[in-house]
């Protein structure tokens, strides 16, 4: 017989895990104990919210389940948010946590107590409103059967976070080794099978492309999820269809590509809003179409009776659920492109052309200004004159990432991860630590001052673990995206901190960039040090993001903000 928490490593170790990300604190620190003699890395960043950004990075750029562990009180709600983010961005993610149980102590006021009884607090409630699903296992059977089931669910259909709560003697106690019910290998317990939309929804959405004289793709998170990117060009080629994305779907086509149009949305590129406003046919993959990508629901950027709209999605509940679909696809994005690749082809002689006008948006004549402070959008053409295809971008809520979605065009797939989920302000830091240390790629985590604030202690941790990604602060000492709605609101105001200095103390090394001809060398320099570099970029605090790149469809609605 084994320990239970030594069990739990072997179902770990069997599913290929790679890393897990965590703090050690309550029962959660035998699990780790049980981590040393193990080849999975644990990653320690300085606190769960920072672990849980890097757990959700993790499953969104590798498409397995990254792990986070951590005691429950803090998982539950510091580390709330990379979950919040996993579970509306659809990353796979397996939390590993605990409930603070202290034996017969656990009725007698207790301290951390999170199983729910009186004088404590329910972690369970709280993990039912962010992961798709929670088990709480009172057995040492239960808690690997529970294991395993935590990484099926995770990858099962829509990816998204679950969590498994050790409480207990399910922590400490011994696993039988013939035990009833029985336990299956973690192989077979999480093994999950494709689904594929049915030939006559296929018949009906391939004749609807074949017919149509302008048709338009809508490439959303789906395609990041099913890593059909081939699948995604081959489709576009075969109906000769232009390729929009959604902000989540940012990167699943080149930018560069002859038949990408950017990407849609209130601050989106206006020519790929007018595309989509123009088709005659839309095929919409793995997006569910959230306000901001449908400029709030604007009557003339989408309209069902007059396009014709095919909804491809692993979910049947989001086909159809914002705009009324004449096709349904249902089952796995890159199924349907495939299905859809073999069932017809079409020609109209007017998508190419078009999207190349409508990616003339991508640079404007601001990018090359020489006007100080810097002006943000000549800051983001700095920053995409070092993104290249062995580049990953992580962008951070606010201001910075409108900024970024517009001027950094990307030059291949899977180069551009953003805060969209949940849209939590202080992602881009840790998540682009955990892209470093995970992947062999260059990184550039870009934030505002005030998120990179939030969550700077990621550079510790990236020189701690040895990776040097470059972190960009767009930095205009101030809430920006808040303070230019209404700068009478209290608290939109920060105090000028000395990035150069914090980075230097964390043993990174850190530089103030104030003129625009000197940006593009520091940050040249920055990507190519060896150890991480925070730089700083003052930017022009009056340019106002919503004014300067809302679409005109967002116009019409009125400019609601986020």
């Amino acid at each position: 017989m084994t320990k239970c928490t030594a069990e739990i490593v072997h179902v770990l170790e069997n599913l290929g895990v790679e890393y897990l990300f965590g703090y050690p604190g309550g029962r959660a620190i035998e699990l780790l104990e049980s981590l040393a003699d193990s080849d999975i890395q644990v990653v320690r960043p300085r606190d769960e919210r920072e672990a849980s950004v890097m757990a959700e990075m993790y499953g969104r750029y590798h498409q397995s389940p990254g792990v986070l562990t951590g005691q429950g009180p803090w998982i539950g709600s510091i580390g709330a948010i990379g979950q919040m983010e996993a579970r509306l961005g659809s990353s796979p993610m397996v939390a590993l946590t605990e409930a603070s149980e202290r034996g017969d102590y656990s009725t007698l006021a207790p301290y951390q107590q999170a199983r729910g009884d009186y004088g404590g607090f329910s972690l369970p409630k709280i993990l039912d409103g962010i992961t798709k699903e929670w088990w709480f296992p009172r057995s040492a059977n239960e808690t690997i059967r529970s294991v395993q089931l935590a990484f099926k669910h995770s990858t099962a259909n829509r990816p998204g976070p679950t969590a498994v709560i050790l409480d207990g003697d399910a922590v400490t106690a011994e696993v039988p080794e013939d035990d009833t019910p029985p336990l299956w290998s973690p192989e077979e317990q999480t093994k999950n099978w494709e689904s594929a939309p049915t030939e006559e929804t296929v018949s009906e959405a391939s004749k609807i492309l074949s017919d149509a004289e302008r048709p338009v793709i809508i490439a959303g998170n789906g395609v990041h999820v099913s890593q059909c990117y081939d699948e995604l060009l081959d489709v576009a080629a075969a109906y000769d269809a232009v390729v929009t994305t959604s902000y989540l779907g940012k990167s699943t086509i080149p930018e560069t590509h002859d038949r990408a149009a950017g990407v849609i949305g209130s601050f989106g590129h206006e020519g790929a809003n007018q595309v989509v406003s123009e088709a005659d046919a839309l095929l919409v993959v793995g997006c569910r179409m959230n306000p901001m990508d449908t400029n709030w629901q604007a009557a003339s950027f989408i309209r069902p009776d007059e396009q014709a709209i095919i909804h491809a999605d692993i979910e049947t509940r989001n086909a159809g659920w914002v705009y009324p679909a004449d096709v349904g696809l249902i089952g796995d994005a890159g199924q349907s492109l495939a299905a859809l690749v073999s069932a017809g082809s079409g020609q109209n002689g007017w998508a190419v052309d078009r999207a190349a006008e409508a990616r003339t948006d991508f640079t404007v004549p601001e990018c090359d200004s020489d006007q100080r402070p810097i002006l943000p959008q000549r800051a983001v053409a700095e920053i995409n004159k070092i993104v290249d295809e062995e580049t990953i971008v992580t962008a951070d809520s606010g201001n910075n990432r409108f900024w970024l979605l517009n001027y950094v065009q990307t030059p291949a797939v899977r180069t551009y991860f953003g805060s969209g989920g949940v849209g939590g302000m202080g992602w881009a830091g840790p998540a682009g630590v955990s892209a470093a240390i995970t992947t062999d790629k260059d990184v550039v985590a870009v934030a505002g001052d005030g998120g990179f604030t939030m969550t700077m202690t990621c550079v510790e941790t990236a020189v701690e673990y040895g990776v040097s990604p470059t972190f960009v602060v767009l930095n205009d000492t101030s809430l920006g995206m808040v303070r230019q709605m209404d700068d009478s609101i209290p608290g939109v105001e920060f105090h000028d901190t000395d990035f150069v200095t914090v980075a230097e103390g964390f043993g990174a090394e850190g530089m103030r960039v104030t003129e625009p001809e000197n940006l593009g060398d520091r940050l040249e320099e920055a990507k190519a040090a060896d150890v991480p570099t925070v730089v700083d970029v003052r930017i022009d605090r009056e340019q106002d993001m919503a004014e300067t790149l809302q679409s005109s469809f967002y116009a019409e609605v009125g400019g609601l903000h986020e």
